[in-house]
């Protein structure tokens, strides 16, 4: 790998001959060693490099940008001068800035160098283990990864930041097959930096394998009801990241779509909903410990006790509404935990469905959604029974923040985020006619 200060310093050099307002530069370098298990055999290695340049300038109020994956002397001035010609045709805008000066810091997050010899013996015991407890169980492929990334970021108020990042990656694809019946395709993964622990027992891949064996006898639901949703924790992950773009992220905020505009300090949800962006967070695997704007990433509250605290928006976007950037970019989310066991929030639904995810088109900034529930059981009389399919569920993602009944006290950490149950009620579920 090359030396990265170096390109660093050569790039800061043609930056400062420029003579721009305001810039600011991320020079990365990344190696992901790579490997896939298929039919219970390793099937292919690979070491993959790669490195990339992105340069931002502002200059007279105008905004250019430009990017190279080559790091020679000719490439750092062609992309320096590509973002310069870049800025020359934008529109002036007083609201594009970057952070003031941070103190300078060298971050080393996760595992830099891996224990390759380790991460072998995890996958195929994981294929191991995948074949004597889940013999209905078809994997497809299992990829494994371990990804160290080094990235030096600059901006012209005098920030200069530097990371050292590793983690292992995990992706299993599978299906459920019992002799003519199959189950449609899943995937399940995780991102760690701990090999101590089986792979089995990590996230929630035990969970969704089981859960795809039951699938194996799904039954058509018939008839609509309107009820309780027990959201399982992906579910409540792939909701939240709807909601944060629906109603707090950049572009709705820049072009005032967003329900929740006026809300800040506002109660939007039940007051048993916490919701952090914590990418400093022990279960969390992000790299990310600064803001693409300069800022050094802190964890923050979205939502506190019901009360939302802050939009999920950039520097620019702050500065165009009046407002504070968020305090991290990333979407490492920390839902805190409740007060109820699963088993007890399952208990007390009548009639509702556990719902493992969700098929459908984006929401709009109302938030009206409507898709199919997938992997997904009723809930009858307080116990989970049938896995169904062909059923369809319609809600409001503003109405259902408000309409929450229960969070577990159980949580599931993926490495990418740290989600427990919740249960909402008033959601339309809907089968065959």
């Amino acid at each position: 790998m090359a030396d990265l200060k170096m390109t660093a310093q050569k790039v800061q050099k043609v930056i400062e001959e420029a003579k721009l307002t305001k810039s600011r530069f991320c020079v990365e370098e990344k190696e992901t060693q790579e490997f896939t298990m298929e039919n219970g055999e390793f099937s292919l290695f690979r070491t993959l490099f790669d490195k990339n340049l992105s340069v931002n300038v502002f200059h007279n109020q105008k905004k250019g940008s430009a990017s190279t994956n080559k790091f020679d002397d000719a490439a750092i001035h062609a992309v320096v001068e590509a973002a310069v010609t870049s800025s020359e045709s934008a529109v002036a805008d007083e609201a594009y800035d970057i952070a003031p000066k941070q103190d300078a810091e060298c971050f080393e997050v996760g595992i830099y160098e891996p224990d390759m010899d380790l991460l072998f013996e995890r996958t195929k015991e994981l294929g191991d283990n995948i074949k004597e407890q889940f013999p209905k169980i078809q994997v497809m492929q299992i990829i494994v990864s371990h990804v160290k990334v080094h990235e030096i970021y600059w901006n012209s108020n005098g920030t200069e930041l530097e990371t050292y990042a590793g983690a292992y990656r995990l992706t299993v694809e599978f299906s459920g097959n019992d002799g003519e019946k199959t189950t449609s395709l899943n995937y399940t993964g995780i991102s760690t930096t701990d090999l101590s622990e089986p792979f089995i027992e990590q996230g929630a891949i035990k969970r969704q394998l089981e859960d795809t064996v039951k699938q194996l006898k799904v039954k058509p639901m018939e008839g609509k009801f309107e009820g309780t949703v027990v959201l399982m924790p992906e579910c409540v992950n792939e909701f939240l990241y709807y909601i944060t773009s629906c109603f707090a992220g950049d572009s709705v905020v820049l072009e005032k779509t967003s329900i929740w505009l006026d809300k800040i300090g506002e109660q939007v949800a039940d007051s048993r909903l916490t919701v952090s962006f914590d990418p400093m967070n022990e279960k969390i695997v992000d790299f990310e410990r600064y803001t693409p704007d300069g800022f050094k990433s802190e964890p923050y509250d979205f939502i506190q006790k019901g009360v939302l605290k802050s939009f999920k928006t950039s520097l620019y976007v702050a500065n165009k509404n009046g407002s504070a950037p968020a305090k991290n970019m990333s979407y490492s989310m920390v839902v805190e935990a409740g007060d109820t066991a699963v088993e007890d929030i399952i208990r007390n639904v009548e009639k509702g469905l556990l719902m493992g995810g969700f098929s459908g088109g984006e929401p709009g900034t109302n938030g009206e959604i409507s898709g199919v529930a997938k992997n997904s059981f009723l809930i009858e009389n307080g116990r989970v029974t049938t896995p169904v399919n062909e059923v369809m569920i319609s809600g409001n993602l503003a109405e259902m923040l408000k309409n929450i009944v229960a969070v577990s006290k159980e949580r599931v950490a993926d490495g990418g985020a740290v989600m427990p149950y919740i249960a909402v009620d008033g959601i339309v579920v809907s089968g065959k006619n």
